[in-house]
């Protein structure tokens, strides 16, 4: 059997690390014991060493050690380092972009630059500011608190800020632009617009692409979408593949501009394959163009891979292959449904101390809810700690309608979880973001 490093250590690559060891020895270099991910490391016969995956000698050491025949990396972070760089020099095969090619997500403004020239119509009006005296002239322009920040580089989804929901008049959206301004010498200030706002998420082997089913994801902190911006609280997708204020036509347009970008991108050679994703808002004057990401969003990938009807190592192989498409990589006609689970704290105020706490997993899935932990590693038996401020662990479940679901998961969570943790209890939902 062939061997494939996986990079990351979030709930995104613990959806991965089961189904990429289903037709891979799965190998990883992590900085805690992820437990889901170090299961299926050792479900596989696979091979994990405890240390830091953005030193590129130690991945380079390890995969030439071990033999390693395949990369899979979907963190932002690791992406923009380089880490499938490191994963190409040695000859493996690749499943996301280089740095060159995850610049689209690492840099906005680059970004925008590229939606301009494809799809101008497509752009919100914006400003890219390079001064703090530039920056008062440009909020000066707006009536109160009627704009959005966004800061140049990765924020983990958490940095941007919409006038009127994340900062309150003018003054607060100035000083919060300042201070990006200070971090990377530049900050995008842009029209704040009224509309839905959902994401186009593709896997792609650089030429083809397939789209997955669109997913509604809950951005915010607490229930009824109150509360600051986060890495995402849950997420469900439908069984037809769509979203109920979407048509077809709309998926349609966002995926032509994901083709076109992605041929700009690789162009001059191959910088990009995997996973790209764009953002966008449906609005009264058509479809406009937030963001894109160059890897698997999270939660999205639990709803995602488990809504795969292909095998995930299939659709892989046709991504090294170059022979991706629509036969070759098919999705269920399934509700997905995904909850995560986090501190009281979480996106609010950091803890000092980590928090232990208690979950009955096998219980939990028992009733058909799967569990991907994320910044959480186990202490014993069912004793677990946190391991950062992020989030602890995932539940997700598929099912034949979406009230199915819902309950399955909620359920799932009854006198089987601490009471120290939390969770959003409105998923399912569908808010006007």
């Amino acid at each position: 059997m062939e061997k494939c490093l996986l990079l990351g250590n979030g709930g995104r690559e613990a959806v991965l690390a089961e189904y990429i060891s289903k037709g891979y020895e799965l190998y990883t270099v992590c900085p805690y014991e992820n437990p889901t991910i170090i299961e299926y490391v050792k479900k596989s016969n696979g091979k994990y060493i405890v240390n830091d995956p953005f030193n590129k000698d130690i991945v380079r050491n390890f995969i030439i050690d071990n033999k390693i025949d395949a990369c899979v990396i979907s963190s932002d972070n690791l992406l923009q380092d380089g880490l499938i760089d490191v994963a190409r020099e040695l000859g493996l095969k690749t499943f996301g972009p280089t740095t060159k090619g995850a610049k689209i997500e690492w840099s906005k403004t680059y970004a925008l630059d590229i939606v301009k020239k494809l799809a101008p119509e497509m752009i919100i009006k914006n400003y890219n500011v390079k001064n703090e005296e530039e920056l008062k002239k440009v909020i000066d322009i707006y009536e109160d608190d009627e704009f959005v920040v966004k800061p140049e580089g990765l924020t983990g989804g958490k940095g941007v800020k919409v006038g009127g929901i994340h900062f309150k008049g003018k003054n607060e959206g100035f000083e919060y632009a300042k201070s990006c301004l200070k971090t990377s010498g530049n900050v995008i200030i842009q029209d704040k617009i009224e509309g839905r706002e959902f994401t186009v998420m593709a896997l792609t082997d650089g030429e083809n692409i397939v789209v997955t089913p669109t997913t509604f994801d809950y951005p915010y902190r607490f229930d009824e979408d109150k509360g600051p911006g986060t890495g995402g609280m849950g997420c469900l997708s439908f069984e037809n593949g769509l979203l109920p204020f979407l048509e077809q036509s709309d998926i349609d347009e966002c995926s032509k501009l994901i083709v076109n970008t992605l041929k700009y991108i690789n162009k001059d050679s191959l910088e990009f394959n995997g996973v790209i994703y764009g953002g966008f808002f449906k609005t009264k004057n058509g479809i406009k163009f937030i963001e894109f990401n160059s890897r698997f969003g999270d939660p999205e990938a639990l709803n995602v891979l488990n809504s795969l009807k292909t095998p995930f190592t299939e659709v892989m192989e046709n991504i090294f292959n170059k022979t991706l498409n629509t036969d070759n990589c098919k999705f269920k006609n399934t509700y997905t449904f995904t909850v995560y689970v986090v501190t009281k704290e979480y996106a609010v105020e950091n803890r000092k101390e980590p928090l232990v706490f208690w979950m009955n997993k096998e219980k939990i899935q028992e009733q058909g809810v799967k569990v991907y932990f994320a910044n959480t590693k186990n202490l014993e038996g069912d004793t677990y700690s946190s391991v950062s401020n992020s989030r602890l662990f995932g539940l997700t479940t598929s099912a034949n309608t979406l009230e199915e679901a819902k309950e399955k998961v909620y359920n799932s969570m009854k006198e089987n979880l601490d009471e120290k943790l939390d969770y959003r209890k409105d998923i399912g939902n569908i808010y006007e973001h």
